[in-house]
């Protein structure tokens, strides 16, 4: 099943048998019932109230009440500090799902303390990576046109909110100590960015670069790479960093493949962060300090011993998040929820229209 917003209809593999237009809320309940009936025995949902359709997200309420068989439910991102609505609407969701799925110890606490959650009713499951080689960074940067650069590697689907601003205003205190250095923002401009506001933001950044006369030391890979391309950039740097100012961040992607390929972190303190880069395995600076960032590119990018050390912490912390680890894991939850009886399911009481007066 795919959900997508309503005019990016997409192509899609033979396998995608059902679709929901984000913001078709008549799509919710259908492609439910066509569930029921198909012999699914367990759906697995993927939640993060920003992709589900409705205020905060709401319809994916509808999706789940309608469904008849187990939902295991994967939450991406579960807020510190919700409305009244997101913290009601994601309750729910959690009731009405079999098991539902936090990515960190954290994050778990969170569903107990801020979102009323029976803990019996969590697991804790990492986010997955890929299974990488431990390389040094030297042997992937000729491929890449960077052989001798001091390599700082950002990726991801661009857009404002990131925190590159912080880290180009970091490079001319990097470069005057490390004249080598080079910053990567690898990845396309967000679809949602580019439909509102074309490339705009990329643009501005360009520009600070240019006026900062970072145009051999700041460089723009404006596309999306594959699984394969990804590796290589990722074996090729020799600092991955998440400059994110938004602290409540419960999840990244971007943070957990860094430290997969074995590379030292520099990150902002946000939720993830702040749990996985623990007892050494990452840095945290101050969020949106171009100065903080500076001083620990320095310093790690002058200390090979050090710099290194902390990617193998990294990368041994990490080695029960590659795929088959987690989906091991996922399997057993999965085949737990299909055998659960479902003669009485979770079914709310929550008044969701009083949370959003």
């Amino acid at each position: 099943m795919a959900l997508h917003p309503s005019d990016e209809p997409g192509p899609y593999p033979a396998e995608v048998r059902h679709r929901i237009r984000r913001d078709v809320e008549t799509d919710y309940t259908y492609v439910a019932r066509a569930l029921n009936e198909c012999g699914v025995k367990v759906v697995c949902l993927q939640h993060d109230s920003t992709i589900w359709g409705g205020d905060d997200g709401a319809y994916v309420l509808d999706f789940a009440r309608a469904l008849r068989v187990p939902i295991v439910a994967t939450l991406h991102n579960i807020l510190p500090q919700p409305s009244p609505a997101q913290r009601e609407i994601l309750r729910e969701l959690v009731d009405v799902a079999q098991t539902s799925v936090a990515m960190t110890r954290a994050g778990a606490a969170l569903l107990s303390s801020v979102y009323g959650v029976d803990p019996t009713r969590v697991a804790v499951v990492p986010h997955g990576i890929p299974h990488l080689p431990l390389v040094a960074s030297e042997v992937n940067k000729p491929r890449l046109g960077l052989k001798d650069r001091a390599v700082i590697l950002s990726f991801g689907l661009i857009g404002p909110g990131k925190g590159f601003e912080a880290v180009i205003e970091a490079m001319p205190a990097v470069i005057k100590a490390v004249p080598s250095a080079c910053y990567v923002i690898l990845g396309a401009t967000h679809p949602a960015i580019l439909a509102r506001d074309g490339e705009a933001y990329r643009s501005g950044l360009q520009a600070r670069v240019a006026a900062l006369g970072l145009g051999d030391h700041v460089m723009f890979v404006d596309r999306f790479v594959g699984r394969v391309e990804l590796g290589t950039w990722l074996e090729a740097a020799d600092i991955v960093t998440t400059p994110y100012p938004n602290l409540e961040l419960s999840t990244s992607g971007t943070l957990a493949y860094g430290m997969a390929a074995g590379k030292a972190i520099i990150s902002t303190p946000f939720a993830y962060a702040s749990e996985l880069l623990a007892e050494g395995r990452g840095r945290l600076v101050a969020s949106r300090s171009p100065e903080a960032f500076a001083e620990s590119f320095v310093e790690l990018l002058n200390d090979n011993e050090k710099r290194t050390a902390m990617g193998i912490r990294a990368y041994d912390h990490t080695r029960k998040m590659v795929w088959w680890e987690v989906g091991a894991e996922y399997r057993r939850i999965f085949d737990r929820a299909a055998i659960a009886p479902t003669s009485a399911p979770h079914r709310p009481t929550h008044n969701l229209a009083a949370a959003v007066v």
